[in-house]
């Protein structure tokens, strides 16, 4: 028997499990910082900050820490677009030349504001010399991006293929400022940051808020390699495209006013304009997801998600909203190749496991297997057994996908005393096989043995295999 459970319970019974899953995986994956944070119709389940805001000084990551949240911009911009678009003074028909007459004339001039906001007008991504991105030279300033669109902006023509341009949203911005009259800056604080009370989220680094952002980080190449912290820079005209920032949290509040039923920022029917398919890009046979005006569109699961991705000199960073259930989840890392994507991706999919599990209506789990539940290591990794929606997992938390490979346990009476065993479904692993449960003798869980080879208690075999050889391990730990 099935029902829907009431998620809230459900994310807030599990949002320990997720930020320890995300401060396990960042510390594997090698990231210098992560800030994840996890709300649901407006209450914040999950705000973590893990990890060095900055790896030369040391100093840890806060969550009040700064990101540049680079491309997520677009979608702040594009919200912009769109409630002048509802106040009637601009149309997503309007030309370029029309609302922009310095650009009159050029090969651009007849582009539209929804092919701009779409990725439909042909623009080039960022100038035949984007070494702005890698601090050759300054971003463009208003006057050297007309220039530069006047020369070379049209690489296609409109609506022949999807080009994803950050220079057709830096025209976006230079077109709000010139149809209102009023600075970007101004805009985005009237009409986005001052509504939805954002203290952290503003458009575009200064040298004096510095010291509330976390550093940059450079990739590493190779294993070993050191990280080094890059410094923030004036984005110019590339703020409307890419120079937001914001905090996890932040982004989780931003993200609902996106969601339907929240009429903050703009209608619902503004909202699914930008929501909707507008181009779905592919490459040889291979779907690179959907996107609509200024927002990305991917299917999770069962969930249909829109939001952005941000890359920017050592922040990467993604936002997941389901407008439906009001879901956000956002993640936030500090180094140039750092797997946010994947991370608020495996987030999703934890969720969804466990609210699955939920609605299996499971029967509550005998006192006597709570000691099993934590993190377990032995010399072929770390397993996680985990309570998702009230039914027992086992969980691999180095996975970058964790619950692909995650299995149920179920409950079985081994003559009186309750036992585990690996639900029965196909698997290379230990599926359909009880697991062991080694006790003291005071009765408390020292071991367990997953398809017959031991575990022991993570903390304890990692100073094991610190201190000594690892051949050595299971006969001085014991088995």
């Amino acid at each position: 028997m099935t029902s829907t459970p009431d998620p809230q319970p459900v994310l807030r019974s599990l949002a320990p499990y997720l930020a320890d899953w995300a401060a396990f995986h960042a510390d594997h994956r090698g990231i210098t910082g992560l800030q994840l944070a996890v709300a649901r119709r407006g209450e914040l389940l999950l705000d973590l900050a893990h990890g060095q805001a900055n790896a030369e000084t040391g100093e840890p990551l806060r969550t009040d820490h700064r990101f540049i949240i680079a491309s997520h911009s677009k979608t702040m911009t594009a919200t912009l677009v769109m409630q002048l678009v509802e106040e009637g003074a601009l149309r997503l028909d309007d030309t370029v030349a029309e609302r922009y007459p310095d650009l009159a004339g050029s090969a651009v001039a007849g582009t539209t504001l929804r092919e701009l906001l779409g990725h439909q007008g042909g623009f080039i991504r960022d100038s035949s010399d984007g070494d702005f991105w890698q601090y050759g030279r300054d971003f463009f300033s208003a006057d050297d991006l007309v220039a530069m669109l006047r020369r070379e902006g049209q690489v296609f023509e409109p609506n022949t293929h999807f080009k994803y341009s950050n220079m057709s949203f830096s025209l976006l911005g230079l077109i709000l400022e010139r149809v209102t009259g009023r600075s970007y800056q101004e805009l985005a604080h009237e009409r986005i940051v001052q509504p939805l009370g954002l203290e952290q989220t503003g458009p575009g680094w200064s040298p004096e808020l510095d010291e509330h952002f976390a550093a940059g980080h450079s990739a590493r190449f190779a294993h070993g390699d050191s990280r080094r912290a890059l410094r923030h820079v004036d984005t110019a005209t590339m703020l409307y495209a890419g120079g937001w920032y914001s905090t996890a949290a932040d982004m989780t509040r931003y993200g609902a006013a996106h969601c339907y039923g929240d009429d903050r920022l703009l209608t619902d029917a503004s909202k699914r304009l930008m929501q909707r398919e507008e181009s779905r890009p592919h490459v040889r046979g291979e779907d690179l997801g959907a996107y609509g005006l200024g927002m990305q569109v991917r299917t999770v699961g069962k969930r249909r998600l829109v939001g952005h991705s941000g890359g920017y000199p050592g922040h990467i960073t993604r936002t997941w909203i389901d407008p439906v259930d009001g879901l956000v989840v956002s993640a936030l890392t500090n180094d140039v190749d750092g797997p946010a994507a994947e991370i608020a991706v495996a987030i999703i999919r934890l969720i969804d496991l466990a609210l699955d599990a939920a609605a299996s209506e499971p029967e509550p789990l005998p006192q006597e297997l709570r000691d099993v539940l934590g993190r377990w290591a032995g010399l072929w990794g770390v397993t996680d057994i985990v309570d998702l929606g009230g039914v027992l997992h086992l969980i691999n938390p180095g996975d970058p996908a964790p619950s692909a490979a995650a299995n149920r346990l179920d409950v079985t009476d081994g003559g009186g005393a309750p036992g585990l065993r690996v639900e029965s479904v196909d698997g290379y692993g230990d599926v359909g096989e009880r697991i062991g449960i080694g006790r003291d003798d005071d009765g408390a869980v020292r071991t367990l043995r997953f398809g017959g080879t031991t575990a022991w208690p993570y903390e304890r075999y990692r100073e094991a295999m610190a201190a000594g050889n690892p051949t050595t391990i299971p006969s001085a730990l014991g088995q």
